[in-house]
């Protein structure tokens, strides 16, 4: 993810970039908008106007969804509210991970942003299973996609999501401490993320600063704000832009019929095929919101659009990087068929609902 600082200092070395440089510095979301415009432009001309009048569009509609989502996200940073995380994982396994997973899907933690606290969570000694538990419920949701995805595909397919984020947590958390009993995870994490003591014998931890809910009395956690408007804007903006994009396109070249041949109806058959093309083919948990909504627009259930949102998220590649970063392949492994599962438990619940 390319940061301001690497911003700066790419503008200042510009007139020497290469064209790899050039590539990391636009990043993919960028990059990908430029070259479907440029091969637009080369072979369907009457196409580009089009596009981007669409992209335009729809992005400055969800504009004042986007502005809520990222300023809530960076004043809980900036408070210092982020510390109540790490308080989910106290207490009994069973409570641990039926909080862990809550939290997971309602903190407003990136995929990115996970892997350090889960690194810092197990290297303390916490259990595996409910900061698996998190892992699992910590991409599928957080305020910035819960506001998104209202927006884009209503209050109810987003409950209905927020639900199956806890849902799934809980159930990788409760199968995992089932198999940890076992012995089949010992030594299942990396040098990295090894506990250097026991939660027993690791002492009380170093004091965090205070919760400030009026963050902007102090100026350092003022530049925390500024600094996370920024990342989380520019982050969130392009991968938006790229998304309505690709939208443009299915709208203009996927007939309807095709769709719905792909994953459309309310059969048990296409929530597994769903989960299936949602592992392999997921870009970014919010490029999925607008392509979700136009599959949907084009004959594809509901149901069948969360069973492949919910695969996809866990298994994006921020969030697979993030427990592959950690893990060994056989917990890693663990992690993609809990993903699994829990997409296609998730869908079949939802298609009940709706019928």
């Amino acid at each position: 993810m390319t940061s301001l600082h690497d911003t700066d200092s790419s503008e200042k070395g510009l007139g020497r970039l290469s064209l790899s440089g050039i590539v990391r510095f636009l990043d993919f979301p960028l990059t990908a908008i430029l070259l479907i415009f440029s091969g637009l432009a080369l072979l369907a001309p009457s196409q580009v106007i089009p596009s981007a009048a669409f992209t335009w569009d729809a992005f400055f509609s969800i504009l004042p969804f986007l502005i809520l989502s990222v300023g809530l996200a960076s004043a809980l940073k900036a408070s210092g509210a982020d510390q109540i995380v790490a308080k989910a994982f106290d207490g009994r396994p069973v409570q641990a991970i039926a909080i862990a997973s809550l939290f997971g899907a309602l903190s407003p933690f990136c995929s990115c942003g996970v892997v350090p606290i889960v690194a810092g969570l197990l290297a303390a000694g916490v259990p595996l299973a409910p900061v698996l538990a998190f892992c699992i419920a910590s991409p599928i949701m957080d305020p910035e996609m819960f506001i998104i995805t209202a927006a884009s595909l209503g209050l109810e397919f987003t409950m209905v999501k927020t639900l199956a984020a806890i849902g799934m947590g809980m159930l990788t958390g409760y199968m995992t401490l089932l198999i940890s009993r076992t012995g089949f995870l010992q030594d299942s994490l990396k040098d990295i993320a090894k506990p250097s003591c026991s939660a027993s014998s690791c002492g009380t931890p170093k004091e965090k600063p205070a919760i400030l809910w009026s963050f902007w009395q102090e100026n350092d956690r003022l530049a925390t704000f500024t600094r996370e408007i920024a990342r989380s804007g520019w982050f969130l903006g392009r991968w938006l832009a790229f998304a309505f994009l690709i939208e443009s396109l299915m709208v203009a070249y996927i007939p309807g019929e095709m769709a719905a041949n792909w994953l459309g109806g309310d059969s048990l058959v296409t929530l597994p095929a769903a989960v299936l093309l949602g592992v392999p083919a997921y870009l970014n948990g919010y490029a999925a919101i607008p392509l979700i909504r136009g599959l949907i627009d084009l004959g594809m259930s509901p149901a069948t659009g969360l069973s492949f949102m919910l695969a996809g998220s866990v298994t994006s590649i921020p969030a697979a990087v993030a427990v592959w970063a950690l893990a060994k392949p056989r917990l890693f492994g663990l992690y993609l068929m809990f993903a699994g599962i829990g997409s296609l438990l998730s869908g079949i619940a939802y298609l009940a609902w709706l019928n």
